[in-house]
């Protein structure tokens, strides 16, 4: 089986998380994506992210009715900082004999020299970096494949900003979790 890993903040999940997935599951020909929220990441600060367990049930929201999905919450059961090769590892060993697939956006490519063990995680994992709309695929290390995915220019901070400032951001993100938000009053 090939099994993708999409891991991230959430701080919410959007539509754009989810058009990455799917789209890389097609492209590439993988059985099921498994969304890995993580509780506490290590580039970021805490002082605007979720509790990860609400990050968590956004996405099982969203993903509800998607057999190729699934969300685990082994990251936000593990204490301290979120580290990427803990996950692999710990996905590597329910999945022995699968072809893991670590997916990102072009986002990300900026921080790969600060990962913790990036050597150790590419030799688990397949690492797949996915175009993101501002952040042009350029000096693509050897050892990451890429997949050009649909433009969709969304992020969950421009999300948040839309919340504060009481604007509407109903189309950006699932109903499910558009209404779970307003629901429990996040981000405001």
């Amino acid at each position: 089986m090939k099994i993708g890993i999409l891991g991230g903040t959430f701080n919410p999940l959007h539509i754009g998380h989810l058009i990455l997935a799917e789209e890389a599951r097609e492209k590439l020909c993988l059985d099921k994506i498994i969304f890995v929220p993580a509780a506490l990441p290590p580039h970021k600060s805490d002082t605007e992210i979720a509790l990860a367990r609400a990050r968590y049930e956004m996405i099982k929201l969203a993903i509800k009715g998607n057999e190729y999905f699934s969300v685990s919450d082994l990251e936000i059961k593990r204490p301290g900082r979120s580290y990427t090769i803990e996950t692999v590892k710990e996905l590597s060993r329910v999945y022995p004999k699968d072809e893991l697939y670590f997916i990102s956006g072009s986002d990300l490519l900026k921080y790969l020299a600060e990962w913790k063990d990036l050597n150790e995680i590419i030799k688990i994992v397949k690492f797949v970096v996915a175009t993101r709309p501002g952040y042009p695929l350029e000096d693509i290390p050897a050892y990451i494949q890429t997949v050009a995915i649909r433009a969709v220019d969304v992020s969950a901070f421009e999300i948040r900003e839309c919340i504060k400032k009481g604007l509407s951001f109903r189309y950006l993100v699932p109903d499910a979790v558009f209404n779970y938000i307003r629901r429990k009053r996040l981000y405001l």
